[in-house]
């Protein structure tokens, strides 16, 4: 199978950080099969330390969460936002807990792509971590902020390029 015919490296190679949404509402099926892809991304001892928390469409919770970041205006355009958390009590190894929330989202951002969703995975967002968590109700002292996937109807067509392979390979194979 190539990887024009190969539905998960098609996926691969098509999905796109999607910044502007319609106002199309995002279902409570698509929020949830998105959460389902995370839940089964591979985690180090299969210790699963990844929580999410989601925020609709329309809500006090996504308004408040536009504060909390200079890219307040995609949060604000989005169907739903999920944020990413790490339980601290269920991580064993720091880099490799980190890792596991980055195929975590990388799932999700597939799965939302899979649905004809278009999605972002806000970074920045994690500088307002003490806000964020508060946004949340969460605890600080149980839960560190990831990132926030926004997820929505695609109001946009994106393009990427990627520097060819033989530049990031190190060494013969």
């Amino acid at each position: 199978m190539s990887e024009t015919t190969n539905p998960v490296l098609l996926a691969i190679h098509e999905r796109r950080s999607i910044r502007k949404y319609t106002a199309d509402p995002v279902s409570r099926e698509d929020v949830t099969a998105i959460l389902e892809a995370g839940r089964w991304a591979p985690t180090g001892m299969n210790n699963q330390p990844c929580r999410f928390a989601v925020a609709m469409a329309g809500t006090e919770r996504q308004e408040s969460l536009a504060g909390q970041t200079k890219y307040g205006h995609v949060v604000r355009g989005a169907g739903a936002l999920i944020a990413l958390l790490l339980d601290k009590s269920a991580v064993y190894n720091e880099k490799k807990d980190h890792q596991a929330a980055g195929a975590t989202m990388q799932n999700m951002m597939l799965a939302a792509h899979s649905l004809g969703l278009g999605s972002v995975w806000l970074g920045e967002i994690v500088n307002q971590e003490t806000g964020v968590l508060g946004v949340l109700g969460v605890d600080p002292e149980k839960y560190e902020l990831q990132a926030v996937l926004a997820v929505g109807h695609p109001d946009q067509l994106d393009s990427s390029s990627r520097k060819p392979l033989a530049d990031m390979l190190l060494g013969d194979f």
